[in-house]
């Protein structure tokens, strides 16, 4: 049995939902907060635990970060199912000659795509694999569908180092440190904390750039030789069709739904608010969560030209966003258990016991990859694993944006790996897990040595 069936075999039996995962992992955090920490309040130890489970989980600002995540996956969704980025792919995929010159039309793009918005690059990466396999069939040329395939979700291993990355895109947001530690760490801690990790010193800092496009190289020239050295298979694939708008037997104010005036306007004033409103953010490279969702909620609308086509395509992007809506409040339920009862600052101390300045980066990356693997997330993730990276680095001393940027490359690294979100690639693409992890695994361990060097480079 080859390696890719036996970790599949694995994820299919051993693994459950993420769902089922998130509850597991909460009676677990009851259970080791029971044994390993000390109750500190007047009631019964397990009903103070209780008590901070279930006020973790109604926890405001955390659910604005989950509401503000959703927006980010929905309104890339959107935006991949307007009309111009459909005769974008299109075009793409009309330069198609071979496996090697596919592999690469599709990863380029797509990586560059999830750099800007990841749910953007989910689905464009997804549609434009599916787009060059219809291709190649139609005109006969032969490919290796399932590289192309894995090719196209590729981009889920760059994201979270981008513009839509999670961690990075949380943290420049003024007072969110503030509000993340502040129930789980001490005033001279607290104190430490920065008002804000503007992005100018994560995502567009010079060695994060730098590495992503060593990732887009390296990749790149990846594919390109794989593409060279596998057999090509013949494929059956029926056309992938986009959405379209019926605009037949249109009555009185139905018509506004249609009107490409109304859209353009409204679209137009929320871009033009956006400069108004982001400028100074915008020259200081400093990218928020509102800021990002803003800008996408108005290109979106102006893009498909009409309020009918942008509704329908929310209809069928917010499909995606049912897994994070509810697991989400059961991460912040964990969080709310580790931080009120100690439990961060225990394993903070034990990371710090065990590294120093230079190897604590690489723990957290390597620990991040794994916690992916158990919750596919990565607001969920940096809801949990935030607080205790950010308390061993103010200890040992490491650049808090620095260990932000360690979590989010090992949160990205292991999707290769991890088979949740590559769900809605398999639904379009119509490929198996199996069919395209022999490719993602070597992707996976391509980007990790980058990752890992850059990390005790910079």
């Amino acid at each position: 049995m080859g390696l890719t069936k036996v970790i599949e075999n694995t994820f299919r039996r051993y693994l459950p939902s993420p769902f089922t995962i998130a509850v597991l992992l909460t009676l677990l955090t009851i259970v080791l907060a029971l044994i390993f920490t000390e109750n500190t309040s007047e009631n019964n130890h397990l009903i103070s635990i209780l008590s901070y489970w279930e006020n973790g989980i109604w926890n405001s600002s955390l659910l604005v970060f989950a509401y503000q995540m959703m927006l980010i996956l929905v309104l890339g969704h959107v935006l991949v199912l307007s009309k111009p980025v459909e005769r974008l792919i299109l075009r793409i995929t009309s330069f198609v000659k071979d496996t090697s010159g596919a592999a690469v039309l599709v990863a380029l793009p797509t990586m560059l795509v999830s750099f800007f918005n990841w749910g953007l690059g989910l689905i464009f990466g997804a549609i434009l694999a599916r787009k060059v396999g219809e291709y190649a069939q139609n005109h006969n040329i032969p490919i290796n569908y399932p590289l192309i395939g894995a090719s196209g979700y590729v981009g889920l291993m760059v994201w979270h180092g981008g513009i839509s990355g999670s961690a990075p895109i949380k943290v420049s947001e003024s007072g969110h440190l503030q509000e993340l530690m502040g129930n789980i760490t001490n005033q001279s801690v607290l104190n430490q904390l920065p008002e804000t990790i503007s992005t100018s010193l994560t995502v567009f800092s010079s060695w994060n750039l730098i590495l992503f496009l060593t990732v887009l190289i390296a990749i790149g020239t990846l594919v390109y030789f794989l593409g060279k050295k596998t057999n090509p298979h013949t494929t059956t694939l029926k056309e992938y069709k986009f959405q379209s708008v019926d605009k037949k037997n249109l009555e009185g104010a139905e018509k506004l739904d249609y009107s490409k005036i109304a859209t353009s306007l409204f679209g137009g004033l929320i871009l033009l608010t956006f400069l108004f409103q982001y400028s100074p953010a915008l020259r200081s490279l400093n990218i928020t969560p509102n800021m990002l969702n803003f800008f996408m909620l108005g290109l979106a609308i102006v893009l498909h030209g009409s309020f009918k086509s942008f509704l329908i395509a929310v209809e069928e992007a917010i499909g995606d966003t049912a897994g994070i809506l509810i697991q989400f409040p059961l991460y912040f339920g964990i969080m709310g258990i580790m931080g009120s009862s100690g439990m961060i600052n225990s394993i903070s101390d034990f990371f710090v016991s065990i590294s120093n300045a230079t190897t604590l980066p690489i723990f957290t990356f390597l620990s991040a990859g794994l916690v992916n693997i158990f919750v596919p997330s990565g607001g969920g993730q940096w809801a949990i694993q935030g607080p205790l990276v950010l308390e061993s680095s103010l200890q040992l001393g490491v650049p808090l944006p620095k260990a932000v940027m360690a979590l989010a490359y090992g949160d990205q690294i292991t999707n290769m790996l991890q088979p949740f979100w590559a769900l809605p690639l398999l639904g379009i693409t119509k490929l198996k897990a199996k069919e395209i992890l022999p490719y993602t695994l070597l992707f996976m361990l391509l980007g990790s040595l980058i990752y890992i060097l850059g990390l005790l480079i910079f």
